[in-house]
């Protein structure tokens, strides 16, 4: 349910652009530009529901619509210069997945409009000056992930009453790290569980943190977002 309430906002930002546009010019076909740092494999769903909702209110691709799709593949440095190529084919509207292609589109363009799909710090990020007046040519969605991730690590005590000791996966280079890791570690001082954080760079640390938390003996597991978790979920 909160998925499908994510997608209708995220839609409703974006058409709400499309209609300003087309307003201030003849009927032409909209092309959406999409930056991603992941693969699209991995956002297959999300890509259909967005599709799908655009359909359902009229806007057909390669009719009224074009999707200009870029994806980094997990190579964090080939963003600037997709996110460069968007401004270059001057699209209508960026649409961003995540804070590390949302800050490449923010200083590739002023003028363009970006929608955030998935950021989970806006504010803190530098993005918006706030959620209630995001200012600037930004505006979208937060996920709320960091602080959501103290939640989850209280769902997991009412799952399993006698968990003590947790394994924590994050990866120190993604934005919301910090924040996520200081809110968890505050759940878990209240709970009286013990952390045992360990750092997923890649999807070749995947294996060595799995083992790691093994020989911790780790009684849960907690993903903190980043693209990684994003990418490899049914490996994990």
């Amino acid at each position: 349910m909160r998925a499908k309430i994510l997608v209708y906002a995220l839609l409703a930002l974006i058409l709400a652009i499309i209609h300003l546009a087309e307003a201030q010019q003849p009927p032409k076909v909209s092309r959406i530009g999409y930056l991603g740092l992941s693969f699209p494999s991995a956002n297959a769903a999300r890509i259909e529901a967005l599709q799908q909702g655009l359909r359902d209110l009229g806007y057909i691709e390669g009719k009224n619509i074009v999707f200009e799709w870029r994806w980094a593949e997990g190579k964090a440095d080939r963003i600037p210069d997709l996110a460069a190529e968007l401004v270059k084919l001057k699209v209508d509207i960026i649409v961003t997945g995540g804070s590390t292609a949302t800050r490449a589109a923010k200083i590739a363009t002023v003028t363009i409009p970006i929608v955030m799909s998935q950021d989970s710090d806006p504010v803190g990020s530098g993005f918006v000056a706030s959620l209630a007046k995001p200012g600037g040519n930004i505006t979208g969605l937060s996920s709320y992930a960091a602080e959501l991730s103290g939640k989850r690590l209280e769902l997991l005590k009412e799952v399993l009453p006698r968990l003590s000791r947790v394994a924590v996966l994050g990866n120190s280079t993604a934005p919301q790290n910090a924040r996520a890791l200081k809110d968890t570690e505050l759940a878990a001082d209240a709970l009286g569980m013990k952390l045992q954080y360990l750092d997923v760079l890649g999807p070749k640390d995947i294996e060595t943190a799995f083992r790691a938390a093994s020989n911790g003996r780790a009684e849960g597991l907690l993903a903190l977002n980043s693209f990684v978790v994003s990418a490899h979920k049914n490996r994990l």
